[in-house]
């Protein structure tokens, strides 16, 4: 799904790159992926994938699944390589992709996931 960076603060990239600096442009994810990788992912930013050998691209992972949140502080943001990310996220993706993006009202609890839109 494409990023709709519009939807996100207007700092971002300064958010992004500070983010970036912090985690020496490495996965962060210690785990809390659901990934097997025994501590912290080895994964570096630009670097051939141990698993896929193509290009890793860190990203931004909202702890907290709400990229509309202008007021997050840095420890609710961690860099992550695309397989950490997506795997973290899987399981919002998967209830909005059920019952769509507007959830409002609903809310659900997967995996200590607040899951709510609203």
């Amino acid at each position: 799904m494409p990023i709709d960076y519009r939807e996100y603060p207007k700092d971002w990239p300064e958010i992004r790159a500070r983010i970036l600096d912090r985690a020496e442009n490495k996965c962060e994810c210690t785990g809390e992926c659901g990934r097997d990788h025994f501590g912290r992912c080895n994964a570096r930013n630009y670097s051939p994938s141990r698993y896929s050998g193509k290009q890793v691209i860190l990203t931004i992972a909202h702890l907290d699944h709400d990229h509309k949140n202008h007021d997050v502080t840095d420890d609710r943001l961690k860099a992550m390589c695309q397989g950490c990310h997506l795997s973290y996220d899987m399981a919002v993706h998967q209830h909005r992709r059920k019952y769509g993006a507007g959830v409002g009202q609903l809310e659900l609890e997967i995996g200590g996931v607040d899951t709510t839109d609203g």
